[in-house]
């Protein structure tokens, strides 16, 4: 069943049962209301006739007092405590006959349906007591006709029966249009979707009215995904020809060497060495770059961090005395606080320290100043060196995979352009963050950081 039907079922279903509902609450109230007011009528009567009449009057005096009180279609009658009629006025006897006579003690009103050739009538009865010496002794008994009842009863069930019905018809009218208004936006989504399905190429949902209702949300939000994919395809294709690129070129020196090798053999050592030390330089490279691959791979799909507790002033300067012996340069390691601790992961943060250090060798040539400061909520490890810098307008991209500012430097130092994407993915897993100051020609400034507490996924 399609969810317009089921809006349109719905809707009307819960119509009907409202108006139902109400249409028995006002029916209900209409009759009692109705036959309440001629109850009052006839209790003020009663009380009138009682009045009236004296328990010693005689048959004949008594039904002569009575006659000035019937209305139409009535009876007003003295029952004794055998429940014999004693006095009797009536103007309808047919309805006197029908209805017979019983002596109660107590004042009762009753409320009876009489079945007559034209239908059904509401008959009302009431009872009173006449006491002798505080001591009932006769009853008071007046019955009539409630004329109109049924008839504005037949009346009222015809009015509220076409209420209802109309009501069914326009709420199943209603019900379309509204299901029709918040589908509309649906059957655009899936009509979208069944397009990308079949060509394969992200499109955007029309939204013509823009609305702030949760329809237009998940239209502009579906639209906002859309755009995230094809961002990502395009990212996508950039880093498949960007890496293409990139091992084009030692894939071309090592098919080149070989095709030399091929040619004039290995008589020529000179040659054969030439070519066998390139070709160990550019597969080493690959190798290289296949690993930075891996790297950039595993820190964007894994979220599991082996968390240990690192003392960061004694961590960093073990991996600082390392680096300033295999690259014979000068990092000057400065703190305060020698016994701030961190919960992070011992390799993952080695790797992106040794990222930042190693960025920070290969453009520039004087010392390296590393910070670590104790902030409020995190740790921060700055970097600081005094090479080339970089242009203002550059910052921001580069942390996409393969950018390089100098390109033909990178290439010289053996860079690959992988090195901030696989630092910010690390520092991001640690719910940390990676921020870069520069000025070109003066230096580069990065900074670090790390939440002192550890939040977990």
């Amino acid at each position: 069943m399609k969810i317009t039907t089921k809006i349109n079922l719905m809707t009307t279903a819960w119509i009907l049962i409202v108006l139902i509902i109400i249409n028995s609450i006002v029916f209900f109230s209409f009759m009692n209301i109705t036959f309440n007011l001629e109850q009052d009528e006839v209790h003020q009567r009663a009380s009138d006739i009682m009045k009236e009449i004296n328990p010693e009057d005689s048959p004949e005096v008594i039904e002569k007092k009575l006659m000035p009180y019937l209305s139409s279609h009535s009876f007003i009658r003295i029952i004794n405590k055998q429940s014999h009629v004693i006095a009797q006025s009536a103007n309808d006897e047919h309805l006197a006959k029908k209805i017979k006579a019983k002596y109660s003690s107590k004042s009762t009103t009753q409320r009876r349906i009489v079945r007559e050739e034209g239908g059904e009538e509401q008959i009302i009865i009431y009872k009173q007591p006449i006491n002798v010496n505080g001591q009932p002794v006769k009853i008071l008994e007046i019955g009539e006709r409630v004329i109109g009842l049924e008839l504005g009863k037949d009346v009222l069930l015809s009015i509220l029966a076409i209420c209802t019905i109309l009501g069914a018809v326009l709420s199943l009218l209603g019900g379309r249009w509204l299901s029709n208004i918040i589908i509309r936006p649906i059957s655009n989504m899936i009509n979208t979707m069944e397009d990308i399905e079949k060509s394969g190429i992200p499109k955007r949902i029309s939204i013509q009215h823009e609305t702030k209702d949760e329809l237009t949300k998940m239209a502009v939000t579906f639209n906002r995904m859309i755009g995230r994919l094809d961002a990502n395809l395009e990212r996508q294709k950039q880093f498949i020809s960007d890496a293409s690129h990139e091992l084009k070129t030692p894939l071309t020196v090592i098919k080149s060497y070989a095709d030399l090798l091929r040619r004039r053999g290995i008589q020529n050592a000179e040659i054969t060495l030439e070519a066998i030390e390139a070709i160990h330089s550019e597969a080493t490279r690959i190798q290289r770059m296949t690993e930075r691959f891996l790297d950039l791979a595993n820190t964007e799909l894994e979220h599991d961090l082996d968390l240990i507790s690192i003392h960061l002033a004694s961590f960093c300067e073990k991996i600082f005395n390392q680096l300033k012996i295999a690259y014979k340069r000068e990092i000057i390691f400065h703190y305060d606080n020698d016994a701030l601790t961190i919960m992070a992961d011992e390799l993952k943060l080695k790797q992106v320290i040794i990222i930042t250090i190693d960025n920070a060798l290969k453009y520039s040539t004087d010392r390296i100043d590393v910070y670590l400061e104790d902030h409020e909520h995190n740790a921060v490890i700055r970097v600081v060196d005094y090479g080339i810098g970089i242009p203002h307008n550059e910052i921001e991209n580069i942390f996409e995979r393969f950018y390089r500012v100098d390109k033909a430097r990178s290439r010289a130092t053996g860079g690959t352009g992988l090195g901030l994407s696989i630092a910010k993915n690390i520092m991001k897993q640690h719910h940390g963050e990676i921020k870069v100051k520069s000025t070109e020609g003066e230096g580069t400034e990065v900074e670090l950081h790390l939440p002192k507490t550890q939040k977990t996924d």
